[in-house]
């Protein structure tokens, strides 16, 4: 693997960075405007259209599905500059990184027809309906139903921690359709509108950006069979292909960097830098990211291989979290009540968020014990 990046990729960072010092709004970063607000979404529809015209939005797509047929290092070039700036994308993210991605893999020609040409327009915004009640980490577990109906399928069910749900225009989400003795096999994926009848969002308060925490319920709401991506009861497949594109999707190890050089910068004109204990935390924080960087790109270099994905995904994930986690607690001990509605706030915060989703770090640590490591399950 090269760690250097080509003349072609650092032209295509340095363009980025041009586009996005002239393009983002002067209110961009004010307080209450961050990823997950009702302002920040929206404004991702203005925004994504312009990277698309740019052939910025989907270049790791193929073209015949709006992309450019451009390797995975594009996208992750793209997504480091842009998680720099806030991610300007907003939940669109999402539908760049793993939604669309599942639909050209699994859905039919008719789903790609009808799905892929607002992903990759950027105007479009999708949620994911996983985490249940009783089946947070473990997917295998949930209740929510899809029974047929003739050429139907009637669900019923709740969804908890749905990310985006308020805003969304699409749900990705996960539903039994066998008995739940089938676990993994009786679970399928469907594309379900969020505003079918039978449909609803409730909001719930937590400490978190306001994104991060809704309750979805369905009531008898009725879809077609065309909804349903995949086979029936073969929807795990999609989703361990799903996961795999999502847990190392945003790349948090080049904000917390960021983060980490503004709080040192920080500590320098407060007079905290010349303690050693300070300055070997620091350096302990460098460490963790440019670990957890090493380790997400040797996961895209898998893919810009064609390469199975491995279980390397689930040591950059874990790593991506021990480095904002790393970052957060030691602004907050450097700082102290500083910290307090200054940008560690948000590192804190949103390294809380990291450890939970695409799979608790926990769930991550249980993957790596038994795929890298091969212990046995006690």
């Amino acid at each position: 693997m090269e760690f250097g990046w080509s003349d072609d990729a650092r032209a295509l960072r340095r363009d980025i960075q041009r586009f996005l010092d002239s393009s983002l709004p002067d209110w961009w970063g004010t307080p209450g405007t961050g990823l997950g607000s009702i302002r920040h979404s929206e404004y991702s529809k203005e925004f994504a259209p312009k990277l698309a015209a740019r052939g910025w939005l989907t270049p790791h797509w193929p073209r015949e599905y709006g992309g450019a047929d451009g390797e995975p290092w594009q996208h992750f070039i793209l997504g480091e500059e842009l998680w720099l700036r806030g991610e300007p994308r907003g939940p669109q993210y999402m539908n760049v990184n793993w939604i669309g991605p599942a639909i050209i893999a699994f859905g039919t020609e008719s789903q790609r027809n009808q799905y892929l040409p607002r992903i990759a327009g950027g105007d479009v915004l999708w949620c994911q309906g996983f985490s249940e009640p009783e089946a947070g980490t473990d997917l295998a577990s949930l209740r929510t139903r899809a029974d047929r109906d003739g050429d139907d399928y009637v669900i019923n069910g709740q969804k908890v921690w749905t990310s985006y749900a308020n805003v969304a225009d699409y749900c990705f989400l996960l539903a039994r359709t066998g008995s739940t003795e089938d676990r993994h096999r009786g679970i399928s994926v469907f594309l379900v509108p969020m505003d079918a009848p039978g449909v609803e969002v409730r909001e719930i308060d937590a400490i978190l950006e306001g994104h991060a925490f809704h309750e979805l319920f369905f009531t008898d709401v009725r879809v077609p069979e065309s909804a349903r991506l995949g086979e029936e009861n073969a929807g795990w497949d999609i989703v361990r292909h799903a996961l795999a594109y999502e847990r190392v999707g945003i790349p948090r190890y080049c904000r917390a960097a960021m983060q980490l050089d503004q709080l040192a910068e920080w500590a320098r004109e407060n007079g905290r830098l010349t303690d050693p204990a300070v300055q070997e935390q620091m350096a302990g924080g460098r460490a963790l990211c440019e670990a957890a960087r090493l380790l997400v790109y040797r996961v895209v270099d898998e893919r810009a291989k064609n390469t199975h994905v491995s279980s390397n995904v689930h040591v950059a994930r874990a790593a991506m979290v021990l480095a904002e986690r790393a970052v957060g607690d030691l602004g907050l001990a450097v700082m102290g009540g500083y910290a307090v509605a200054s940008p560690i706030d948000s590192q804190y915060v949103d390294s809380v968020a990291a450890g939970l989703a695409a799979g608790t770090y926990e769930v991550q640590l249980n993957l790596i014990a038994r795929t890298v490591l091969e212990l046995e399950r006690r």
